[in-house]
């Protein structure tokens, strides 16, 4: 299925490249550090490398395992991020001397636990779009100002699927047990290919579904989706773009926990006050799924996972999310449009320009 974007403006022609000049990411930590502890916190920046060639390089001057660094979340190989790493502090004798024209330790301070897996609040971008135009940028700043407001898809980026984007259909080789794969850190990696494949081609149907409601009348409605006249003043009656269905597994934004979705109208208004988002199934075991008419909706995309809900760990993301912080410039002497944004952790950067640009 064809992903489909929120907002309905013609492309827009833009140069884009991941280098450290043009795109930065800053990690925000989910709590602030305690400032004693016996673990080492390292706010560290670093340039066009991943996070484990980075770690790797610190485990080698100061003689400390890989493993036993801690992280939140790795970050992207082109451009300039920063982000913190946990160390024990035995070893920050030598690290301080430290030195590498990519990596740069930018402060240091204490904790009382080592950084885990998720430890952060998001990530505050920074992106720099090359070769457009004052009618362009002005178009763009439009756009970005409606996403500041009513949010933005959140769709897995090209990094999870792969170079020629066939790592879902390696997971789906590797379940139903046609292809073999004995590494399994890259058995997991395909599985959950295949689950974010899943999860854009829901996350697809329900923005088709309130395109649909936005652009037809209540009749023509009513024979593409199958809702009775009184289901369609519901949906008609949200204020938000994404509509939400009895049975929607919703959450609490941007933290909190997951619930069924029953009083529809309530729900709704704190979906269009940022309270709560509506969130697509990572389909596998143990994991919390919609009832009602949103199951059946689901069941159109995830029914051919159902066989092999056993052989995966499923989990619920957010499937809109909301941008802060927003800030942009346009530099009419370069043709430069600049822009800030902050995201929720597990989010794309990637997605929100795809957003903007209307370019995959």
């Amino acid at each position: 299925m064809k992903r489909l974007f929120f907002l309905n403006h013609a492309p827009v022609n833009v140069v884009f490249t991941k280098n450290s000049n043009d795109f930065v990411v800053n990690e925000l930590p989910l709590y602030e550090f305690s400032g004693q502890g016996e673990h080492l916190v390292l706010h560290v920046r670093k340039k066009d490398m991943t996070t484990w060639d980075m770690i790797q390089k610190l485990s080698e001057v100061c003689g400390a395992k890989v493993r036993d660094f801690g992280y939140a979340g790795l970050k992207d190989k082109d451009g300039m991020t920063t982000q913190y790493l946990s160390i024990h502090k035995k070893f920050e004798t030598k690290l301080k001397d430290f030195h590498d024209e990519k990596i740069k330790i930018l402060s240091t301070t204490y904790h009382d636990n080592k950084i885990r897996m998720g430890h952060l609040k998001g990530n505050r971008f920074f992106i720099r779009l090359k070769k457009v135009n004052k009618v362009d940028a002005l178009k763009l700043q439009n756009a970005l100002k409606t996403l500041a407001k009513e949010g933005c898809p959140n769709y897995f980026g090209y990094q999870r699927f792969g170079k020629t984007g066939d790592n879902s259909a390696i997971g789906k080789a590797i379940l139903e047990g046609t292809r073999k794969e004995r590494r399994m850190k890259m058995k997991n990696f395909f599985i959950s290919a295949y689950q974010s494949d899943l999860f854009n081609q829901w996350l697809s149907s329900r923005i088709q579904i309130s395109h649909t409601l936005s652009s037809f009348e209540d009749a023509e409605v009513m024979d593409l989706l199958g809702l009775s006249k009184d289901e369609i003043k519901m949906l008609r009656a949200q204020k938000q773009f994404l509509k939400l269905f009895q049975g929607d597994v919703a959450h609490h934004y941007p933290a909190g926990k997951a619930f069924l979705c029953e009083d529809v109208a309530k729900e709704s208004q704190r979906f269009s006050d940022h309270d709560i988002t509506l969130t697509g199934w990572l389909p596998g075991s143990r994991s919390m799924r919609g009832e009602g008419y949103a199951k059946v909706l689901d069941d159109k995309i995830y029914g051919e996972a159902e066989a092999y809900l056993k052989q995966m760990n499923g989990s619920r993301r957010f499937a809109w999310i909301f941008l802060t912080d927003v800030e942009s410039r346009y530099k009419e002497e370069e043709n430069w449009l600049e822009i800030h944004f902050s995201l929720p952790k597990g989010s794309y950067a990637t997605v929100v320009l795809e957003e903007l640009t209307h370019k995959l």
